[in-house]
């Protein structure tokens, strides 16, 4: 039997989920299965590129095995009546942790909201769980999206930011620029976001799903590349 292969390579994925900061009591990591419509023509439409097959969150400890757990047989991931194939897929986290006291608080109101209306097609694990991908809990990172491969541009980052804050992941379509807040030097720490965004390529800011590392998407193993 043929399966989803997601992990690339286990030894790098594993010093990655080493490298994520611990996590306090009340939060947790959340991680999401998709499949991209860029990557698959056949599944794209014109309001989304991205459809989810999987989602869930968990501690720090369970990351991997949660994620080997999503190598099931080949066929079992559906959109619409298409079979999603293997290039199709990628694997997505939010570096910073989610907090579940924020989320529950959130849920409450979503919920008892719908419950005054007449029903709608609402599902209630879908409504908790996307209180909890949108309650970020300690902010360790930025994560800045370049859509070039261009990697010259990392001379003007270097030159708004000291290179010890930053971690470049790259990915199919280009790069994440990963900040690590606490790292930042005092001279850059006003400036050093407004300068980075102006850059050319940058796309998206802030506490976007990255890539997870050493994973496969969309055919390609996105890696952390060295500093200059």
């Amino acid at each position: 039997m043929i399966n989803y292969k997601i992990i690339s390579d286990e030894q790098n994925l594993i010093k990655f989920i080493e490298w994520l900061p611990e996590l306090k009591p009340h939060e947790v990591y959340y991680i999401a299965l998709l499949a991209r419509g860029k990557y698959f023509p056949e599944l794209a439409n014109v309001k989304t590129d991205k459809y989810q097959l999987a989602r869930f969150t968990c501690k720090k400890e369970n990351i991997f095995n949660k994620i080997k757990q999503l190598e099931c047989p080949l066929g079992s991931y559906m959109r619409r009546d298409l079979i999603v194939p293997q290039e199709a897929i990628a694997l997505y986290i939010n570096l910073n942790p989610r907090d579940l006291i924020k989320a529950n608080k959130q849920a409450i109101h979503k919920l008892v909201d719908l419950s005054l209306m007449h029903y709608n097609g609402f599902n209630p694990h879908f409504e908790v769980m996307s209180e909890v991908q949108k309650s970020i809990g300690t902010k360790h990172f930025v994560d800045i999206d370049f859509d070039t491969k261009d990697m010259s541009v990392l001379n003007d980052i270097y030159s708004f930011i000291n290179q010890e804050a930053c971690k470049i992941l790259v990915t199919r379509g280009g790069f994440h620029l990963i900040v690590e807040t606490k790292k930042i030097h005092n001279e850059f720490k006003h400036t050093w976001y407004k300068n980075i965004t102006k850059l050319n390529g940058c796309d998206i800011q802030g506490d976007a799903l990255t890539p997870v590392p050493y994973t496969i998407q969309g055919g390609f193993i996105p890696f952390f590349k060295e500093n200059l």
